[in-house]
């Protein structure tokens, strides 16, 4: 069997990368250690071809049109595919929601979309109106695909909802490499320290988190919040500087900005919280508080639907109303206050259990072996 991903976000050396990026490095790895031949096709600065424990990566220049760079990308993504295939033939081609929207309805390969949270999904979710050519692009995309793997039960139901559109789909959770992440010395453990990690921007919620702080600090004044991720950049500028324009002089002593850390570094990072807390607003699933939760830690999250469809099974995180700095206070201050040493192991216990790598990996490989002829 041989499966190409397409992605712009696999892992390579120090660039950052989000936890679609994450994910799909997991999978093309553990895919390779069962015998099947990994390809991923992305665009980068420069174009080469380099083989990392034995997954091969086409990186592609990105497009220089000033206009329809998508259109651009998917023909040049299309004709590697038909390079690649000649020499290596390819079964199945994996991409997001808006990957196969110029492809051929017929092709040699099976073509499948993983529902990470498309155009419409986060659009919906963030309240905002679609951009009537990503819409497009979304729904031809889906009509011209074969199959489809959605990484939550409620982003797979959502956006069969949002597009009108009648498609079948296989819930497989997202899972990671359970190595690195191992159980925490709680004697390591910083007492009243919060720690987030995630990209720095609007829909992670860390706003309201901040708001929370002042409330919280009455309550527990040796506490303190470690934001760690990357900074969003955008037309508005950087939204770290947004955040810290709510923070006065009595919080700045409190609260601390420690930029985007290197993935091996993360779990000596997560060692020393008290609390792990994912306050986001908009998610789609959420690798980010299974590695909380499976270092045995202390969690607090938001009650949206992606986080309460993953701690479903037995786990003691506390869910907040999400954009709620008053529910964010009140079950922040229960986790402090609970000296109940069996929160830490349930949460371990559940990520071990429902997100195991050699379960989710075998479901993957079962689903791509039950489409071929």
């Amino acid at each position: 069997m041989h499966i190409c991903f397409l992605t712009g976000e696999y892992p390579l050396g120090k660039n950052n990368h989000g936890g679609i990026g994450t994910f799909i490095k997991f999978l093309a790895e553990q895919l390779s250690k069962h015998n099947i031949t990994v390809s991923v096709i992305g665009f980068y600065d420069k174009e080469e071809c380099v083989i990392l424990n034995k997954v091969i990566i086409h990186k592609l220049k990105k497009s220089e049109w000033k206009f329809a760079k998508f259109y651009h990308h998917s023909l040049k993504i299309q004709h590697k595919l038909k390079e690649i295939h000649k020499n290596t033939p390819i079964d199945i081609v994996e991409g997001s929601e808006l990957n196969f929207a110029f492809f051929a309805e017929k092709t040699p390969f099976k073509k499948v979309i993983r529902l990470h949270g498309g155009h419409h999904f986060f659009a919906s979710e963030e309240h905002r109106r679609t951009n009537f050519w990503k819409s497009y692009q979304e729904k031809k995309s889906f009509k011209t695909a074969d199959h489809y793997i959605a990484v939550t039960n409620y982003v797979g139901n959502k956006t069969k909802q949002l597009l009108n559109y009648k498609f079948d789909f296989k819930t497989i959770y997202n899972s990671i490499d359970f190595t690195p992440f191992f159980e925490a010395d709680i004697k390591k453990e910083i007492p009243y320290k919060l720690i987030f990690i995630g990209t720095v921007c609007e829909k992670k919620g860390i706003k309201p988190l901040i708001l929370a702080m002042p409330m919280l600090l009455k309550a527990f004044p040796k506490l303190t919040l470690d934001i760690v991720g990357r900074d969003w950049v955008d037309k508005n500028g950087s939204y770290t500087a947004y955040l810290k324009s709510f923070i006065n002089d009595s919080l700045e002593s409190k609260i601390f900005f420690r930029g985007n850390a290197p993935y091996n570094v993360l779990p000596k990072i997560i060692e020393k919280a008290h609390i792990c807390v994912y306050p986001s607003l908009v998610e789609s699933f959420g690798l980010t508080l299974i590695e909380g939760m499976l270092m045995g830690k202390k969690v607090a999250a938001s009650n949206i639907e992606p986080f309460k469809e993953i701690i479903k099974g037995g786990s003691d995180v506390k869910l907040f109303e999400a954009d709620s700095p008053d529910d964010i206070f009140k079950k922040i201050s229960e986790l402090l206050r609970d000296d109940d040493i069996e929160i830490r192991t349930r949460n371990r216990a559940l990520v071990l259990k429902k997100f195991s790598p050699a379960i989710i990996i075998n479901e993957n490989i079962e689903f791509y072996t039950s489409i071929l002829p």
